[in-house]
Parts: C-alpha cells; sequence; structure tokens
C-alpha cells in the first residue's frame, strides 16, 4: 500500500494533527537514549547522582521530548519538506510520565507555485500539564497533478494563496488603539492642570508642596543671569 500523501490543497487552517501518544518513559529508554545520542549526562541515568544534585530521580532529556514531537509532524506530513522545526522546553520529563504530543495548522499560504502551512505543536504530559512547545514550517505540493508535474521537469501549477492565520491581530488593534491612549490622555491633561493650577494661589498641603520644588529650579535659573548683568 502506498504512503499516505499531504497536498496543500487538501489542508485548511484549524486542522488538527492526530495525536501521538507516546509509551511511558522509563529507564531503560533514557539509557538507550542516551547511547543513541552521545549524551551521558549522569542526571539522565544515574539516579544517585541526580539525586545528590537535588532531583528527585533522573529525568528525560529535552531532546527525547522533542523528538518525540519531530516524529508527530514527520509521521502527518508524508510527502511534504520540513523547512522549519523550533521547540521550547517547559517542564522536566519524569520516569513514569506519558507523554503525548499534539498539533495545529495555524497558517497558509502559497505563491509563486510554492506552498508552506505552518503548524503549532505542543506536549502534554499524562496530567495535562504542558511539557514542550514548538512550531514547524512544511512545504507541499499544491496537488497530486502539482507533484507529477514537478517531478516530469515541467513547471509547478501557480495558485496564489493569500496568507490564512488563525492568528487575527485585526480585531485587537483597534481596541489597542482606542484603549491605549484613553488612559495616557487624562494623565498628560491632569499633569498639565496641575502645574497650572500650582501657579495659581492654593491653600493647604499642595501650595508647600510645590513652593520648595520652584525655588532651587528659579534660583539656577536667576543667579547666572544676575552675574551676567553685573559683568
Amino acid at each position: 500500500m502506498p504512503a499516505r500523501k499531504l497536498y496543500f490543497e487538501s489542508i485548511r487552517v484549524g486542522d488538527e494533527l492526530p495525536a501521538l501518544a507516546k509509551a511511558p518513559v522509563d529507564r531503560v529508554q533514557l539509557s538507550r537514549y542516551a547511547g543513541a545520542s552521545g549524551d551521558y549526562n549522569p542526571v539522565h541515568v544515574d539516579e544517585l547522582y541526580a539525586k545528590s544534585v537535588g532531583m528527585p530521580s533522573v529525568y528525560a532529556p529535552g531532546m527525547l521530548v522533542m523528538g518525540m514531537l519531530g516524529q508527530l509532524i514527520s509521521d502527518w506530513a508524508r510527502g511534504g519538506q520540513l523547512r522549519r522545526y523550533n521547540v521550547r522546553f517547559i517542564k522536566m520529563v519524569w520516569p513514569g510520565d506519558t507523554v503525548v504530543c499534539k498539533g495545529r495548522v495555524s497558517d497558509r499560504h502559497g505563491s509563486g507555485g510554492r506552498y508552506f502551512v505552518e503548524i503549532d505543536l505542543w506536549a502534554e504530559n499524562q496530567k495535562g500539564e504542558l511539557v514542550m512547545k514548538g512550531g514547524s514550517q512544511i512545504q507541499l505540493f499544491y496537488s497530486l497533478e502539482d507533484e507529477n508535474r514537478q517531478r516530469s521537469g515541467q513547471s509547478p501549477i501557480v495558485v496564489e494563496v493569500p496568507r490564512e492565520s488563525l492568528v487575527v491581530p485585526a480585531p485587537a488593534t483597534p481596541e489597542a488603539a482606542t484603549s491605549a491612549p484613553a488612559p495616557a490622555a487624562p494623565e498628560r491633561d491632569r499633569d498639565e492642570d496641575d502645574d497650572e493650577e500650582t501657579d495659581e494661589p492654593r491653600n493647604g498641603a499642595s501650595s508647600k508642596k510645590t513652593a520648595p520644588r520652584e525655588k532651587p529650579a528659579a534660583k539656577t535659573a536667576s543667579l547666572p543671569a544676575a552675574k551676567k548683568a553685573k559683568k
């Protein structure tokens, strides 16, 4: 049975990738990963050493979880080319934890015969806690016909696809534009009004506070002028 191929025309923003649930992490897997990756950090394989540095036990290397997320995107994007893959480590994964990898299409666009989709990726443990977050960009053929054309040396199918994204900044910017200046303007008006009002005669503590501030300014501004006038 031929491998399933994924084409750009069948993908929509908001599509979710099939979740990938991995077997619970155990110490044998950590030892095997250390041997395969060459990462022999004792905090991942030596229980006594891990406890001596304050850890409750050994824990999984972050790159192991990154590989699990990488498996999710590679299994889903059959026939696609991985253009970018990045992650951010959020929480440690301990022996006995079950990692569930998830993803969602967050953006799609195409121009000049090249078509891309952006994927939001994240991994959770058995408690639903976020342990890793990341994203990737996949380049795909537009359709089966497009793939056949390019593999036979012909030009690609060109369809201009405007960017579609889950992130919609348009509704947020008007609110920010209307709300941000609103509090700023009254604060400036109040400051200006306060300065103007302090020049007028006032009774109470406010006049006492403004008087000491004005005296040094008056001295520094008037004394040099008076000296120059005498000279």
